[in-house]
């Protein structure tokens, strides 16, 4: 008998009904040729959707507009690296998608319940209910994309 259980990421967010949340943590994740570009002093054409919306973009957009709430938070130590500079320059694209996005400095962090790693979660659906409690502490308390400067 075939799973009913989603178990891309793509099927995830394609059967959420309510929300979607991600928690990131880490201050460099990988390399990848839009990173360098940016590196090398290339900007986002923000005017050229067609340059910059990606297939992620779609998804997100698809599912905000089903009436899913999708939220971001992250977490980054201070000063930021070069990683979570592109990062916040570039987080306008996810924003117009419609994602929530917030950042929470990790000095800010001390009295909360962190998981281990990064994480999705979709319509609360969480194989451990403390992620869900640690994304909620960090939501509260991060500062919205278009309020947060980077240091």
């Amino acid at each position: 008998m075939p799973s009913s259980i989603p178990t891309s990421f793509d099927e995830q967010l394609a059967n959420a009904k309510r929300s979607a949340v991600h928690l990131e943590m880490r201050d460099t994740y990988y390399s990848n040729p839009r990173f360098e570009a940016w590196q090398n002093g290339e900007r986002v054409n923000w005017d050229d959707r067609a340059s910059w919306w990606r297939p992620f973009h779609q998804d997100i957009a698809d599912a905000v507009a089903r009436g899913v709430v999708v939220r971001r938070a992250r977490v980054v130590s201070e000063p930021v690296s070069d990683y979570i500079r592109w990062e916040h320059y570039q987080t306008r694209a996810n924003v117009e998608a419609g994602e929530q996005v917030r950042w929470l400095p990790r000095r800010r962090t001390a009295d909360l319940l962190m998981p281990g790693r990064d994480f999705w979660i979709f319509d609360d659906r969480a194989l451990v209910e403390l992620n869900a409690a640690a994304f909620e502490s960090i939501w509260e308390r991060a500062v919205p994309h278009d309020q947060y400067e980077i240091r």
